[in-house]
C-alpha cells in the first residue's frame, strides 16, 4: 500500500512538472505615466493581452501629469509585490532628472528595470520648400549652410527641455554652428510651424513625421539612430556625418525598487516572449515602433548612459522645469 502511494505521488509530480506554469490569480497593475491613445499607452495595452495567457489579468492605468514623474513616482512608491509595474520612458527617466528642480523619485535607484520595450526613430525634417529654395539635401548642406549664415536657420520645437529642443541642442553643439531654436506650446504646434515655413528644420518623432514625409510637405534630411531605417529607405544616419549622434525615443518596463528578483525574471520572460512574438511587430509597426526585447540588465545600462548623455545636455542649454 505504501508503495503503491509512493508511486502515485511520483507519477503526480512528475506531471505537474510537465504542466505550464498557471497565470497568478490577482491582477497586475501597468501604470502608463501618460494620457490614454498615445504611442506609450497603445504599446502598454498591446502588451498587456499578450501575456495574459503567462501572468493573467494585466491592468493598464494612465497616471498622467508633470512630465510623465505622477505616473513613475506611483510605480517608485509601490508595494515591490511583482503586482504593479510601470513604463520608464525616456523623458521620465534620463531627461526629467536633470529638467525638474525637484524630483518625487530618484530615476537611478527607485526602480528594478524589466526589459527594454520599444525603440522609436526621430527624423531631422526640413520644410520641403526651404530645403529646395536654400538647395540643402543632407546633413552636411545643412551644416554648411549654417555655418556661412550664423542665426539665419532656426529650428522649432514643444518647448523647453522637450526631446526635440534637446536634439537640437546636440546637433548645434556637435556640429559647431549656431541656430535660432524656437519653443512652441507642444509637438502639434511645432509641426505646424514647420509646415508653414515659419521655421526651418525640426528634430521630429518618425511617427509623427511619416504621412508629411510621404506626402512631400517635409524633407526627411537623416535620421538620428545610428542605423539606417527600415521606413525610410535612402534616409541616412546624423551619425554618418556627426559620428556617434544617436537621439533614439525609447520606453520599457520597470517594477519598484526592492521586487524580488525571482518575480523580475518571470516578469522578463513574460514580456520578452511577447515582445518577440510576430504579432507584436506588425502592431508596432504601425505606430513606427520597433519592439526591443532585452534582459533587465541591459535595460539598466541603456537607462544609465541615457541619464549621463542628457545631464550633459540639459545643462548645457540651462533648461529648467520648476
Amino acid at each position: 500500500m505504501q508503495t503503491r502511494s509512493f508511486i502515485m505521488a511520483a507519477v503526480t509530480l512528475v506531471v505537474a512538472s510537465q504542466l505550464p506554469v498557471q497565470a497568478q490569480t490577482k491582477p497586475i497593475r501597468l501604470i502608463v505615466p501618460y494620457a490614454a491613445g498615445g504611442p506609450l499607452d497603445v504599446t502598454a495595452r498591446a502588451l498587456a493581452e499578450r501575456v495574459r495567457d503567462t501572468l493573467g489579468t494585466v491592468i493598464v492605468e494612465n497616471k498622467p501629469g508633470a512630465g510623465g514623474n505622477i505616473g513613475a513616482d506611483a510605480v517608485a512608491k509601490a508595494a515591490p509585490d511583482g503586482l504593479t509595474i510601470g513604463i520608464a520612458a525616456t523623458a521620465t527617466h534620463a531627461v526629467n532628472p536633470w529638467l525638474y528642480a525637484k524630483m518625487p523619485y530618484n530615476a537611478a535607484t527607485d526602480f528594478a528595470p524589466i526589459t527594454q520595450m520599444v525603440r522609436v526613430p526621430n527624423v531631422l525634417v526640413m520644410n520641403a520648400d526651404t530645403a529646395a529654395r536654400l538647395k540643402i539635401n543632407s546633413v552636411k548642406d545643412l551644416i554648411a549652410y549654417a555655418k556661412v549664415n550664423p542665426g539665419k536657420l532656426n529650428y522649432g520645437s514643444g518647448g523647453n527641455g522637450s526631446a526635440g529642443h534637446l536634439a537640437g541642442e546636440m546637433f548645434k553643439k556637435e556640429a559647431g554652428i549656431f541656430v535660432v531654436h524656437i519653443p512652441y506650446n507642444g509637438g502639434n504646434p511645432a509641426q505646424l510651424a514647420l509646415l508653414s515655413g515659419q521655421v526651418d528644420f525640426n528634430f521630429d518623432n518618425l511617427a509623427t513625421a511619416a504621412p508629411n514625409i510621404k506626402s512631400g510637405k517635409l524633407k526627411a534630411i537623416a535620421v538620428t539612430t545610428l542605423q539606417t531605417v527600415g521606413a525610410l529607405p535612402g534616409v541616412p544616419p546624423v551619425a554618418d556625418t556627426l559620428k556617434g549622434f544617436s537621439v533614439d525615443t525609447w520606453w520599457g518596463l520597470v517594477a519598484p525598487a526592492a521586487t524580488p528578483k525571482d518575480v523580475v525574471v518571470r516578469l522578463n520572460q513574460a514580456f520578452v516572449a511577447a515582445l518577440n512574438a510576430p504579432e507584436t511587430k506588425t502592431r508596432f509597426a504601425t505606430l513606427m515602433a520597433e519592439p526591443v526585447a532585452s534582459t533587465p540588465e541591459t535595460f539598466g545600462k541603456l537607462m544609465a548612459s541615457e541619464r549621463a548623455k542628457y545631464e550633459a545636455v540639459v545643462k548645457a542649454t540651462g533648461a529648467k522645469v520648476d
